[in-house]
């Protein structure tokens, strides 16, 4: 049962059907973000350290969320209360992605060197806002707290083919961060949806798995609940988009998007953020099917070992099949 609705008022504007961004590392919703922060009368966030400490507590300790019950819901309410605040100094919290989802050029550097965000004001001018969103990382982890704390938000969840998500993560540090063992909380946490791990058998590779082993897992495990969330949430509360359809035909599910939120959101803004690249399987490194060039044939079976039911229920075709 969700919880009552919570009036919150954020800059003297009633924060109504909020937007939520999410999708499993590398899933492409940093695209879809772009788009609806660069949309009139939105003011979308990502990567505040207020709301990153939060909804990682909960990734990662999920009992955390399922024992405090509302009193999670209330601490993740506050956390974004505070997030969607619009001031040079709220501003100053905002990691240099949130500048660039706004098509604004970098900080420049203080008089000591290291950037000041404050000094260049907020990225968004106050007045007009009318909708809050946010498409922190990892926020598929706490869909349900969200739904608790905002039960009238609205989710969009992204959906990649694993094996080019899995290509980008290895070589994203900060993706592979996690898998250290200074921070990979096995230990302590079994099964552990955040690592992906579900099962004694999952627990039992973990220590001598590859990089891609353990990617493929968080990839699976992430679009696990994502298919448990299309099943919960209803209908007009969450809008799936698939990351090949945005590259090849992205004026479209920008309709879908707009009519999905009832907002007006640019198509040629969000055309224009899909790189010409990726539309094939060319020389962009990030493009679709480029896990063809970027992962070993040990990597691709190794992926499609742990992840090959997920692939093929969401329609992809496995090499092993071709």
């Amino acid at each position: 049962m969700r919880s009552t609705p919570h009036i919150l008022v954020v800059n003297g504007t009633k924060v109504r059907r909020p937007v939520f961004i999410l999708g499993a590392p590398h899933s492409g919703a940093d695209l879809l973000a772009r788009a609806v922060k660069r949309s009139a009368g939105f003011h979308l966030t990502t990567g505040r350290p207020g709301v990153l400490r939060v909804t990682y507590a909960f990734a990662r300790r999920p009992s955390i969320a399922s024992e405090r019950g509302t009193g999670a819901a209330r601490v993740l309410r506050d956390a974004f209360a505070e997030t969607w605040q619009i001031s040079a100094r709220a501003c100053a919290e905002c990691p240099a992605e949130c500048r660039e989802l706004a098509g604004l050029p970098p900080v420049p550097a203080g008089p000591d060197g290291p950037p000041v965000p404050g000094d260049a004001g907020p990225c968004v001018p106050p007045g007009g806002i009318a909708r809050f969103a946010d498409a922190s990382p990892d926020l598929i982890y706490s869909a349900d707290v969200l739904l608790d704390a905002f039960p009238d938000a609205q989710l969009v969840q992204v959906i990649r083919d694993g094996r080019d998500a899995v290509a980008d993560m290895l070589a994203d540090d900060r993706c592979l961060a996690w898998f250290k063992p200074g921070l990979a909380n096995l230990d302590t946490v079994f099964p552990n949806p955040f690592l992906g791990v579900e099962d004694h058998t999952d627990r039992n590779r973990w220590p001598r798995a590859a990089p891609a082993v353990k990617c493929a897992l968080r990839w699976r495990g992430s679009v696990r609940l994502s298919a448990r969330l299309h099943r919960q949430t209803p209908e007009e509360q969450l809008l799936t988009v698939r990351y090949e359809d945005l590259v090849a035909r992205p004026r479209r599910v920008a309709a879908e998007m707009a009519g999905f939120l009832d907002a007006t959101i640019s198509k040629t803004a969000l055309s224009g953020l899909v790189r010409p690249g990726a539309r094939g399987h060319g020389d962009d490194d990030h493009g679709v099917g480029s896990w063809r060039g970027r992962l070993s044939p040990r990597q691709i079976a190794q992926v499609e070992k742990v992840a090959g039911t997920e692939l093929r229920r969401l329609g992809y075709r496995l090499a092993a099949d071709a």
